[in-house]
């Protein structure tokens, strides 16, 4: 709450300094499109309730998708569980469990790293489906469904372990099991946190490790195959060769090919579009969720996300420089619908943290033994 509402100010400050106020940018982009088009005309917009339905099938077919993929993770969990408590190795034999969810983690991560371009296709699908009046709204309609597409990629598997794990297994003399066979995985003896706690570390150490390395990487290698495939340019005047210009050289005459040359360094750098910033602003909200919802359970997230942040605006800083094109400039008042966002996620955490500490940790049984069976039920403690 305090993180967003010292954002507010800031982005009030910055409002009044540059007039933006009053700012619409459907009204700039209507203005824009009468003004390039001389012969435009007015359009009457009409809502097309077949499309808006067509998009709500498709969306929840997609979350349902989603969340079956955290239950085939489940399943794989329990193989992986399955045949490492039948090794010979009695470590394997041992840590059984840790090592099924150490397993399944990484399988979340790829997953995770599948998903995310799916999502993406998925999501401007829908958005050419349902036909919005402007680039604005499209742009909101795509941020949103791309969020609830990576929140559910990321979450229900999570959301399963914190509150799902070892509940619904049965009882003894009556599990319940896989194809007759494979029990339901069970929590750590030292509680259900301790399978969220390597979830969550496994997830946001390699999330951020491996998105660093292929931001940085990947505009590098495509700057590094587009100057390898264009032509060399050959220098004509002598004026060319030189490193420093002298007195003595002032006012000699380019090649042409030197006049380019500027020109063609900038054109193989990569390309950027409107949505160039859209990675970055849906990694910082998945930070976000990450350093909140489940923070009771992994308290060094914070910690995690201050060192990953120092390093990836450097990297970003290095990345938009030197390795892309410059981004076009754009007027606006607000970061749109991202601010709705992270509202939800300030509320939907102080919901899910007060879950764990009920329900998924041993807190509030632990304090009920202390002061109705333990020293202090009389409100004495025993010498």
């Amino acid at each position: 709450t305090l993180f967003l509402e010292f954002w507010k100010r800031n982005r009030a400050s910055y409002v009044c300094e540059w007039k933006v106020s009053d700012w619409s940018e459907e009204e700039e982009e209507l203005i824009l499109e009468i003004v390039n088009n001389v012969d435009c005309k007015p359009k009457k917009f009409e809502h097309s309730y077949v499309h808006s339905t067509l998009v709500i099938i498709c969306v929840t077919v997609m979350i349902l998708l989603i969340i079956g993929l955290t239950h085939a993770l489940v399943v794989f969990r329990v193989i992986v569980a399955g045949f490492l408590a039948s090794e010979q190795s009695a470590f394997l034999r041992q840590h059984a469990n840790i090592g099924a969810m150490v397993a399944g983690a990484v399988l979340h991560f790829i997953t995770i790293t599948v998903m995310t371009r799916v999502n993406k296709i998925v999501a401007m699908k829908l958005c050419d489906i349902e036909k919005t009046r402007s680039f604005a709204a499209t742009e909101k309609s795509f941020t949103v469904k791309m969020f609830t597409f990576q929140f559910f990629t990321y979450f229900s598997s999570l959301f399963y372990v914190a509150f799902f794990l070892g509940r619904i297994n049965g009882h003894p003399g009556e599990y319940v099991r896989l194809a007759g066979k494979w029990r339901l995985e069970e929590c750590h003896p030292s509680g259900c946190l301790t399978d969220l706690f390597i979830q969550m570390t496994f997830i946001m150490v390699l999330k951020q490790i491996i998105n660093n390395v292929f931001e940085f990487s990947g505009p590098w290698f495509r700057r590094f195959m587009k100057q390898k495939r264009s032509k060399k340019l050959q220098r004509k005047c002598a004026h060319c060769y030189l490193k420093d210009e002298t007195e003595s050289n002032d006012g000699a005459e380019l090649c042409e090919n030197c006049k380019l040359k500027d020109w063609h360094k900038n054109y193989e750098l990569t390309d950027v579009n409107s949505f160039s910033l859209f990675n970055e602003f849906l990694e910082m909200v998945i930070q976000f969720s990450f350093t909140t919802i489940f923070v009771a359970a992994f308290p060094l997230a914070p910690l995690l996300a201050l060192f990953n942040n120092i390093i990836e605006i450097r990297l970003d800083a290095i990345k938009m420089v030197t390795l892309e094109r410059r981004m076009v400039p754009k007027k606006t008042n607000d970061i749109g619908v991202w601010i709705d966002i992270l509202e939800a996620i300030g509320v939907l955490a102080v919901i899910a943290n007060g879950l764990i500490i009920g329900v998924s940790s041993d807190f509030i049984p632990r304090l009920l033994y202390q002061y109705h069976y333990g020293p202090c039920a009389n409100g004495t403690s025993s010498e």
